[in-house]
């Protein structure tokens, strides 16, 4: 319908897992590594899972077309089987022949057993991938377990890969399938988009089907990005339904109201519970809609996207901290007796005494003028903060502690590729804060909703420096978390031409690099010949993540690389100890 109109080939944002239009963000490229890795190994099972809409299958569906030579795969796409059924299944994706009677279990292992060792003597590995693995059922899952038990004298004849959505985790954490569990030897969770990967996403679909310029403006991406959540699927629904209304109105580009009212159309609601109200009209509005439609208290959970409620209400959930402590160590941890911020970082407040101080003497009341300074409210300065500060603002920020300048407009995860560094957007506590040791970009929500990016540029044991707009505050990191849901951005210094995934059996510069790294902290040095990617370095990986708080899988995935590159490039600027704000 609207193809002609835009100059388009094909529709850009069809649902259908085409691998032409697989955009490899960090988290994909790292999904991708976890699942070559299986096909690579013998034996065992790997485990993908994510999201629903976050782009499981299309990913395995471009898996297929790398996969190297001497590989037979045998993919299962619905798995809600019989024991029985899923056998045959198997054995007729991998061609295997089998007898009509009787169809017994036995039936198709013999003649299952009798292809594998047919493929092992001709050099060849056999894989099998089960797609919304989380509906296997139990019995289903063991058998899957006996297969991986079909063995020559030295090596296992199937590789299991699992994908399936986060229910699958929780069916492996059953009692009943812990020898599926143990037997996994490779997880990966995949994660919705960042903001600019979603942008990228958006701009690698339209010039695919054939249209170079971005027709979406930059305002109406974001607007995508927040009602998509970077969830793919939503977002090519989203784009879809943009599109379809951009060429109703007639207009050769799309608005961010454009992409707000699709959202809601996609959403299947007139208008979204009132989050953010901001006139007593609007309230009075909405509570009559939900009078006349709802007539129950249940009504704002059952039009929400189910897949995106628990992000909306991340912050709506959390226990407000109490108001005069900080944290010390990990997160939400109070000062021994819960010590106020006045007792806890004298330090950061100094009193102004007349005469000398007696440790023993009795507490006195201080002058007015000597009070330690209070930590002001975050809160209310973020509500205060219009427009809200964004990503870009904090991310220009931080570069500049990096030397680098972000002229105005510019992207500045862009102009951090062209100096040589890269972004990064993970979540954790002020402990992974620490352990990265550099300055970053911070996600925090105000108590209107309105989301802020702040920079970070010092840290001490319980105080944060945050900046943003034309504000610089020391705050305690406790009163910091009850408005941040542990999402940062941060910026670090790959390994040029390094792949961003290392992975067991890989050899080049990049192994190299990871080897001296774990071993003397060396990342400048070289080697001579070849390096791999062997059992002992896979060793040093696992006891690296056991360390720092990561999934021990043995693969030096872009967290990993992320937190050595950041503790050991001597050039990195570093969370110096907090100041006070000007």
């Amino acid at each position: 319908m609207y193809l002609s109109h835009f100059g388009f080939t094909e529709w850009p944002f069809s649902n259908t897992p085409d691998p032409r239009f697989l955009y490899l963000s960090p988290r994909h490229e790292e999904a991708l590594a976890h699942l070559l890795y299986g096909v690579r190994e013998r034996g065992g099972f790997v485990q993908l899972t994510g999201e629903v809409g976050t782009g499981k299958t299309t990913t395995c569906r471009y898996l297929l077309s790398q996969l190297p030579e001497g590989v037979d795969v045998a993919l299962v796409v619905n798995p809600m089987l019989t024991p029985e059924e899923l056998l045959a299944t198997v054995c007729d994706e991998l061609g295997a022949a089998y007898p009509p009677e009787p169809r017994t279990r036995k039936t198709f292992v013999d003649a299952l057993y009798r292809h594998l060792l047919a493929a092992h003597g001709r050099s060849r590995r056999t894989v099998l991938i089960i797609d919304e693995a989380q509906n296997l059922s139990l019995d289903a899952l063991e058998q899957l377990r006996l297969l991986t038990n079909l063995e020559t004298a030295t090596d296992k004849l199937l590789q299991i890969i699992l994908i399936g959505q986060p229910e699958l985790t929780t069916l492996l954490a059953r009692t009943q399938v812990r020898q599926v569990a143990q037997r996994i030897t490779a997880r990966y969770h995949l994660l919705p988009f960042a903001e600019r990967d979603t942008r990228a996403y958006i701009a690698r679909r339209l010039q695919i089907a054939g249209q170079g310029l971005n027709v979406f403006e930059p305002p109406a991406v974001l607007a995508v990005h927040r009602a998509s959540r970077g969830v793919p699927r939503l977002i090519n629904v989203i784009c879809d339904r943009a599109l379809l209304g951009s060429y109703a109105e007639g207009r050769r580009t799309v608005n961010a109201r454009t992409v707000r009212r699709a959202a809601r159309e996609v959403a299947g609601e007139i208008r979204r519970p009132p989050r953010r109200v901001r006139a007593g009209a609007i309230i009075a509005a909405t509570a009559a809609v939900l009078v006349v439609f709802a007539g129950a208290a249940g009504f704002a959970g059952a039009w929400r996207l189910p897949s995106l409620r628990a992000l909306r209400n991340v912050h709506l959930t959390a226990a407000p901290e109490p108001p005069r402590t900080v944290a010390l160590g990990p997160p939400l941890e109070t000062t021994p007796g819960g010590m106020p911020i006045a007792d806890a970082a004298p330090a950061a407040s100094p009193v102004v005494a007349s005469a000398p101080v007696v440790a023993s003497a009795p507490a006195t009341p201080a002058p007015a003028a000597s009070a330690p300074r209070t930590a002001p409210d975050l809160g209310a300065l973020l509500t205060a903060t219009r427009p809200a500060a964004d990503l870009s603002g904090a991310l220009t920020r931080v570069l500049a502690r990096w030397g680098v300048t972000v002229p105005a407009g510019e992207d500045p995860c862009r102009i951090a590729t062209r100096s040589g560094l890269e972004c990064y957007d993970g979540r954790g506590t002020w402990t992974v804060v620490r352990r990265l040791r550099v300055p970053m970009a911070l996600k925090l929500t105000a108590p209107d909703g309105a989301r802020h990016f702040v920079a970070a540029t010092a840290l001490d044991d319980d105080t944060v420096t945050l900046q943003w707009a034309q504000r610089t505050e020391l705050l305690p990191t406790a009163a910091v978390e009850r408005w941040w849901d542990g999402s940062f951005s941060v910026i670090w210094r790959p390994l040029p031409g390094v792949a961003r995934v290392l992975a067991p059996g890989m050899q080049g510069p990049g192994v190299a690099w990871l080897r001296r790294a774990l071993n003397d902290g060396d990342i400048t040095g070289r080697e001579r010949g070849p390096v791999v990617y062997d059992d002992a370095l896979a060793a040093r990986v696992i006891a690296f993540q056991r360390r720092e708080g990561l999934e021990a899988d043995g693969i030096a995935g872009i967290e990993t690389l992320v937190r050595l590159s950041t503790q050991l490039d001597t050039r990195a600027p570093l969370l110096a100890g907090a100041r006070p704000g000007r």
